[in-house]
């Protein structure tokens, strides 16, 4: 499996300067570029989350990796040099916001399955593999902290999807029961000749 990469932005929506940190819990497995830094108010900033080449995709397309993102107000001015990381150390009276994702395979020969997903204003997007039509899995970041807005939606349109497969499976069956009378039958009526 190819070396991929996928950029993540980040969005300040805020009037004030804003520290981030980007931790991840398989840290010889991912490259994040900048996994520190500050965005101004009112401006984004592109962090690219490069996957190291692997051997072989995982036979089961699970993974249990995962990226926190942390973010703390910061002093006007700040850069990216006076971030500390005390900064990110949750105090009484300070807010420290997070954001976890957890990172989902997806074979790249699927189209329209990996979807770009926001939270809170940064948002994950699929990794590129590079090989639009290959086997190998392709890695998708998904909140595990989604508005339930968008939960709600998500899974309105799940379960109808699933409810249109499931009333075509149930159609196919009993077309092939009939179909499976009717032989049944034929073969009856000629034994019995």
């Amino acid at each position: 499996m190819k070396q991929s990469s996928c950029s993540m932005q980040l969005t300040n929506k805020t009037d004030h300067y804003v520290a981030f940190k980007v931790k991840t819990t398989n840290p010889k497995q991912y490259c994040v570029r900048p996994n520190i830094g500050v965005v101004l108010p009112g401006s984004t900033c592109d962090v690219t989350v490069t996957m190291q080449a692997q051997r072989e995709a995982p036979t089961d397309l699970q993974c249990k990796d995962k990226f926190l993102v942390q973010s703390v107000a910061a002093e006007n001015g700040a850069a990216t040099q006076d971030i500390t990381a005390p900064m990110f150390n949750k105090e009484p009276g300070k807010v420290v916001d997070e954001c976890k994702l957890r990172v989902i395979y997806v074979p790249t020969s699927i189209p329209g399955s990996i979807s770009e997903e926001s939270e809170q204003g940064s948002s994950a997007r699929s990794f590129e593999n590079g090989t639009p039509n290959s086997t190998m899995p392709q890695t998708v970041f998904r909140s595990s902290t989604e508005p339930a807005k968008e939960k709600s939606v998500e899974a309105t349109s799940m379960i109808s999807k699933l409810t249109e497969e499931k009333m075509s499976a149930v159609q196919q069956n009993q077309k092939l029961r009939q179909e499976l009378v009717s032989a049944f039958t034929t073969v009856i009526v000629l034994n019995q000749c």
